[in-house]
């Protein structure tokens, strides 16, 4: 079996998160999150993730798409999940600024 890429197209992500086959994590801070978001993203800033992991348990083999400002952070973050038995982490490449310009034009932009 071939393991899943660590990161997904913001194109096959946005398809994932219209079916509601995966849970939507936002890993910036909330001053980020408070600019712009993804509808029904849930904020879980990679600051708290260690205290908060417990939270995702029931997605643990479920698939979670997390998503940052350029895919940095969300890639060091669904890693740190996998490293947790989080095995269908995956970061959202060119996080939330590429997904701007992909999936939803026109939203705000920092």
């Amino acid at each position: 079996m071939t393991e899943l890429p660590l990161e997904i197209s913001c194109r096959d992500g946005a398809e994932q998160h219209r079916s509601g086959d995966c849970l939507l994590v936002d890993c910036r801070e909330p001053d980020e999150h408070a600019l712009v978001t993804i509808d029904g993203a849930t904020l879980l800033p990679m600051s708290e993730i260690a205290e908060r992991v417990e939270e995702l348990a029931p997605w643990k083999a479920l698939p979670l798409l997390v998503y940052c400002h350029h895919g940095m952070r969300s890639a060091q973050t669904a890693q740190w999940l996998r490293d947790r038995g989080f095995s269908l982490a995956q970061s959202l490449a060119g996080g939330i600024d590429r997904w701007a310009v992909e999936i939803e034009p026109g939203m705000a932009r920092y």
